[in-house]
């Protein structure tokens, strides 16, 4: 099949190209599905490095069980970040049993050509998101995460966390909630202007 005709293939078409023996189709997948998955996972985690790892792993399984793959039972991308998800899950509780930091943890600064205040402002910024998206309990963080800032639909999400659409919208309008309130106090020292 000619390469440029790729880019118009489902996820699953791919994969099943790539089962077959085709590095293009799995290139090309990994090229869709990674940086989403480093996303999804560096909010989960609030850290780049373990979010890399994290979407590297699942790629991985999904290229061990791409033989197999049955169409139609289950979209790619659900199936991939569910097991994003869960190694998340496995990550935070391995902290949580550690609970000790390291120097190491610390995210190194990125270099940019962003305006020295401007890069503070909006370093700041991320850093409030993160820490408030990290107070929330895991089911509602993962909920916001894959609704608010990976863009999936509800019913999307209600297939990768395994519930139901009502109780996505539930998660997800708590969670909201719950960033508001911890976001609110913060405006000015986060550099948005109050309202006259």
């Amino acid at each position: 099949m000619p390469r440029d005709t790729f880019a118009d293939l489902p996820d699953e078409a791919l994969l099943v190209l790539y089962a077959n023996g085709d590095p293009d189709a799995a290139r090309l997948l990994a090229h869709r599905l990674v940086p989403r998955l480093v996303g999804y996972a560096a909010r989960m985690l609030s850290d780049r490095s373990e979010a890399e790892d994290i979407a590297q792993e699942a790629m991985l399984r999904l290229w061990k069980l791409a033989p197999e793959w049955r169409q139609g039972e289950a979209k790619v991308s659900t199936w991939v970040y569910r097991v994003a998800g869960n190694l998340c899950t496995d990550r935070l509780r391995a902290r949580r049993r550690r609970s000790v930091s390291a120097l190491d943890d610390v995210a190194e600064p990125e270099s940019g050509a962003q305006p020295a205040v401007a890069g503070l402002i909006e370093a700041d910024r991320m850093a409030a998101l993160d820490a408030a998206l990290a107070a929330l309990p895991e089911r509602q963080r993962e909920a916001v995460v894959l609704r608010h800032i990976e863009g999936l639909s509800n019913p999307e999400i209600a297939e990768i966390l395994q519930i139901g659409v009502e109780a996505v919208e539930s998660l997800t309008a708590r969670g909201k909630r719950a960033l508001a309130t911890a976001l609110s106090g913060q405006r000015a020292a986060l550099g948005y202007e109050e309202a006259d």
